[in-house]
Formats: structure tokens, sequence, C-alpha cells
């Protein structure tokens, strides 16, 4: 059942529209084997509701507009560096911060910094960009989230949860020499857009701390994640979004977030560090100039950090909050109650599809989700995202495929970008899908990357 987060109407009233246009058959088809069947080699023109991702995808409101006209672009000591810096310590109560171009800019200077080849990263569930970057350090991700994560019909209110016993027991295992740090993803993207506790962070922190380990936060939906905790966990619903924010990061040494989700923004990302990691900051300095650009800039234009900065604001308000949720809610309700099966209850800022079940007559290895990807953007021009089999990649000590127990298809919503109309349409679209779906082909790979695959990898049908 959806919880009723969404207000009566739109917390903002719209002053610029973008057409959009739906291919022909034909068209779509075209496009869909010139692309490779790959949703992520389609051009924008061809796509009509895209559903890829909501990062860097959403829309700024005219304040943000505002400050891009008062952007200083100077190399070095931009006023909009200083503002973006008091919006940091702010929100977050970290007094060092440095700007990159955007998240996977944040984890490319700060992972190195950490990790020993052969280290090991715990976390609740780790997204594909960071497992990359981690394992391009000579690291390993480890995912410790709670088991209720891998029951999509749980209600359990924080699937992402760590698995605080699994995190004790592999800390003990592995002896905490080999543990370059703990890693807490908010919300948990890959396990279905699912929050993590203020009361499980404090536990991570305790277990940290107990053994002397760095904890830090992937933070890209902080906003969102702090909404559910003011929603679901008992003793919250009284305190304000921004108190709970700071004190779930107070929690933590430090952070990386990609602007380009609660940032509100297209383009940004951050490096946070808390006032104990002064040395760390100046080695992660050291690396932004070569590799993100100066300390004040870090990539980012001026006027990108100065919409970041009223961005950062903007994403604390309740009512857009509630009606952000709600939007990716009532999309979920509406698959719910034409018989697709989704991961519940649903996250903030996606509905996961379990393509896995739903094309139960597909294997695993002919990547279901990938395959109902395909299938939705020829019914409907609507593009969608596999987080599954292709996304989890290979082993890299054993070069074989990951066979992750959740395989899902992502419709992940943009923030203030679409109507209930266009959720609607895409509900439809699955309905129309859900008459045929047995008739659905596997795929295979002919082309594939050896590092984040899923980006630009070819497909054939089986």
């Amino acid at each position: 059942m959806v919880e009723a987060y969404w207000p009566q109407a739109e917390p903002y009233r719209i002053k610029v529209v973008e057409p959009i246009q739906l291919l022909s058959r034909e068209g779509r088809e075209k496009a869909l084997e010139r692309a490779g069947l790959n949703p992520f080699l389609l051009k924008s023109d061809e796509v009509y509701i895209d559903l890829l991702t909501d990062s860097g995808t959403g829309a700024m409101s005219d304040n943000q507009w505002a400050g891009m006209m008062s952007g200083d672009e100077s190399y070095a000591g931009s006023r909009n560096y200083y503002n973006l810096a008091r919006a940091v310590e702010d929100i977050f109560g970290y007094p060092f911060f440095l700007p990159t171009h955007q998240g996977r800019g944040a984890e490319n200077v700060l992972f190195p910094l950490l990790i020993e080849p052969g280290n090991y990263v715990p976390g609740n569930m780790h997204f594909d960009t960071t497992r990359a970057h981690i394992e391009l350090a000579g690291g390993i991700g480890v995912n410790l989230v709670g088991e209720e994560a891998y029951d999509l019909s749980s209600e359990h209110p924080f699937k992402g949860d760590m698995d605080i016993p699994a995190l004790i027991d592999f800390i003990e295992k592995k002896g905490p020499n080999s543990i370059a740090f703990i890693l807490m993803t908010v919300t948990c993207n890959s396990g279905g857009g699912q929050p993590v506790s203020l009361g499980n962070m404090k536990r991570v922190q305790e277990v940290a701390r107990k053994y002397d380990l760095p904890l830090f936060i992937d933070a890209a939906r902080f906003a969102e994640n702090a909404f559910f905790i003011k929603k679901r966990e008992p003793g919250q619903e009284d305190r304000p979004i921004r108190t709970i924010i700071r004190e779930f990061f107070q929690l933590a040494d430090g952070f990386t977030l990609s602007a380009k989700k609660d940032g509100l923004v297209n383009i940004g990302g951050l490096i946070g560090l808390a006032r104990s990691q002064e040395e760390l900051l100046q080695k992660a300095r050291e690396r932004l100039v070569p590799l993100e650009g100066f300390i004040t800039y870090g990539g980012m234009a001026g006027r990108d950090m100065e919409a970041l900065a009223r961005g950062l604001y903007e994403v604390l308000e309740e009512d857009y909050l509630a009606h952000r949720v709600g939007q990716v809610a009532r999309l979920g309700q509406k698959l719910l109650d034409i018989g697709v099966p989704i991961q519940q209850p649903i996250g903030g800022h996606a509905v996961f599809v379990d393509g896995k079940t739903w094309l139960k007559h597909l294997p695993q290895e002919q990547f279901p989700s990938q395959a109902l990807c395909i299938e939705l953007y020829l019914e409907s021009g609507v593009r969608a995202v596999e987080v599954g089999t292709i996304l989890a990649g290979r082993d890299p000590q054993t070069g074989e495929n990951i066979m992750p127990p959740l395989d899902l298809l992502r419709l992940t919503v943009p923030r203030r970008t679409y109507t209930d109309n266009h959720m609607d349409y895409v509900a439809a679209a699955f309905g129309k899908i859900g008459e045929k779906r047995e008739k659905i082909r596997g795929v295979k790979m002919t082309y594939e990357p050896q590092i984040l695959r899923h980006f630009t990898a070819s497909f054939t049908r089986v």
C-alpha cells in the first residue's frame, strides 16, 4: 500500500516547456537496432518519456536560474565557491569540502587515498560507479545490506539498513587492517531506492569506532533519505528535515555526493570532510588539482556552483519532498494495481520492477530486465534502465557473471520534470506489455566493456 506523501497538486508552477514527441513504432525499432538494443545509446530525441536516470535530468527553479546569472568565473577564489562552502557547512556540519564535476569525480579523487590494493570496502549496497571506483583503486566492494532488501514484497520500512551482525562478522573474519572504510549509500539505489534509518546509521558508527575504521556516506539522495526517516522512523516525525540530516552526517567522517540528484542541478559533485579529517583534506586537494581542477572550482563553473548552493536549500523543503516521493509512489501503486511486481515499499526516486519474476520464462543469463527495458521502449517510447545482472558485472577475481538476487528494471523519475499524466502513460504501457510478456525474448551481449559494461554494451536477441 502506498504511503500518502503527495499534496493535492505540484508545489510549483510551470514557466517553461520543452516539446517531446513519440516516434512511430517503425522509428523506435530502427533506433533501438542502431543502439545495439541498449537504451543508453539511444538519442534523446528518440525518447518520449525518459526514465533512464534522475541524475542531472531534473528541472531547476527560477531562483537557481537567477543564480546562474551571478556566476563568478574567476579561475581561483570564485565567490560562488564560498557561497557553496557556507551551504555545505550549514546543512551537513562539515567545515571542509571540495567541488568536483560530479559524484564519480569525487570518488576518483577520494577512494585511492583510502584504499590499499586488496582492501575491502563493506557497505549496505554499492552502486555501479561506486563499485567501479573501488575496484579501480584496487579494492573489493562488499554488500552487507539486510536480508529484507531481497524480499521485494516485504514492507520493512528501511530496507537500505546495514546488516550489523554481518558487518561485525566480516570485520572479525577479514581483520580491521584489511578494511579501507565503511560506506553507507543513502538511499540504497541498487536495492530499490530504499532508505537507511538513523538508528541503523548510529549502530554502524558504533561498529566503525570500535574497530577504528573510517565511515563515509554516498550521499546522492540524502534529502529523500531524511524524508523517509521523518515519515517512517519512530520518534522522528516532529523533527525538521534539516535537523535529521545534520545528525545523520555528524555520525560519519565524510561523504561523496553526486549533486545531480538531491543537489537539484544538472552537473556537479562534492567531497565533504569532518573537522577530524584535515590531513585527508590536504591529500585530496593535491589530487583534485590534476584530476578535476583548482580547489575552488574542481570541474564546475561558478554559475553551476551557485545553482548548487541554492539547490541544496531547496531540496530541504518538505512540500517539495512530499510531492517528489509521492509522484514516485503514485506510479508504483498504479503498477501494483495491474499486477506488476515491484520492490516494496516504494523508494524515493524510482520504481523498481522485478523483471526476473515478471518474465519468469527467461533465465537470468538472458538478462530479463534488459529484455523488459527493450520491450518497454518498443511499446511506448519510454526509456528505462536495467539494475540487475548486467549492471552487477563480473566477479573481479573469477571473471564470472555475478548473479544478484535482485534483477530489476528501474523507472527513474526526474525531479520537477514530468506530470502525473506522464506517469499514467508509463503505467498504461506496462498494462499492454503484460498481455504479451510470455512472448518477450531474452538477450545476450555482442560487445562487453570490462568496466561499467551496461553503459556501452551491445546486445542481440536470443
